[in-house]
C-alpha cells in the first residue's frame, strides 16, 4: 500500500467522497521496468511492481437515505472501511490513536499512517469505460464484503475468506451505445479524469 487518499467527487456531487488506495504488487523481477516513482524526479527510481489506483468501495460515500428507509451516514461508512483496512494492515492501534475534528482531517492522518505499508491480498473489481480516443480503461474498486467473502485480507490470514476473482461478477463490461442522434445524451466520464486506474 503506497498511499491512501480521499477526494470529493466534484464532477457528480460535491458532497460525495471517494477513497483511493494507491497500490503496488510485490516486485516482479529484473525483466520488469515499472513507472517512475516521480517522473519529474527520476532519481527516485522506478516502481518494482505493477501499480494501480483502487477505490475502497464501488460507490462514493455520501449522506443519503435508501429506498428501504435506512439512513446512511458518510462519516460512519468511511470509518467502517478504514477500520477494516487498518485491521488488515495490522494498524488498528495506530488508527484508534488518531485525533481529528473532521472526517477530512481523519483521512489525512490515515494517509500518513498507512503510507508505504505492508502487502495485503485483494480481490479487485472494476468498471470499463471508453475515453475520447476510443480506448477501454478500467475504473478499479474493491467489491463489497458479502457472504461469499471479503475483498481484502492479510497475506498470512488463516482460513482465507478472500473473494475469488470472477470477471463475470466483478467487472462491469462496457456496453457501447449508438452515437446520440439528438445531441441531448452525454457519454459517460469516469471521475478519475484521465486514463485507466490500472497502469501496466
Amino acid at each position: 500500500m503506497n498511499e491512501v487518499k480521499s477526494k470529493k467527487v466534484m464532477l457528480y456531487d460535491a458532497d460525495s467522497y471517494n477513497i483511493h488506495l494507491h497500490v503496488e504488487t510485490e516486485p516482479i523481477g529484473d525483466t520488469f521496468e515499472g513507472f517512475f516513482r516521480d517522473y519529474n524526479n527520476q532519481s527516485l527510481g522506478r516502481y518494482e511492481g505493477q501499480i494501480g489506483r483502487v477505490r475502497i468501495s464501488p460507490f462514493p460515500f455520501k449522506d443519503t437515505t435508501l429506498p428501504s428507509g435506512r439512513e446512511i451516514n458518510k462519516d460512519q461508512e468511511i470509518l467502517k472501511h478504514m477500520i477494516t483496512l487498518a485491521e488488515t494492515l495490522d494498524m488498528r492501534d495506530g488508527l484508534d490513536s488518531i485525533e481529528a475534528q473532521t472526517i477530512e482531517e481523519f483521512m489525512v492522518e490515515c494517509g500518513k499512517l498507512m503510507e508505504n505499508s505492508k502487502f495485503i491480498n485483494m480481490c479487485i473489481g472494476g468498471r470499463e469505460w471508453e475515453n475520447k480516443e476510443g480506448y477501454i480503461n478500467n475504473d478499479l474498486f474493491l467489491p463489497r464484503i458479502s457472504k461469499d467473502g471479503v475483498s481484502m485480507e492479510a497475506v498470512d490470514a488463516e482460513n482465507s475468506r478472500l473473494l475469488k476473482f470472477d470477471r463475470a461478477v466483478h467487472v462491469k463490461a462496457l456496453v457501447k451505445k449508438d452515437a446520440p442522434s439528438n445531441g441531448m445524451e452525454k457519454p459517460f466520464k469516469a471521475d478519475s479524469g484521465s486514463g485507466s486506474d490500472f497502469e501496466l
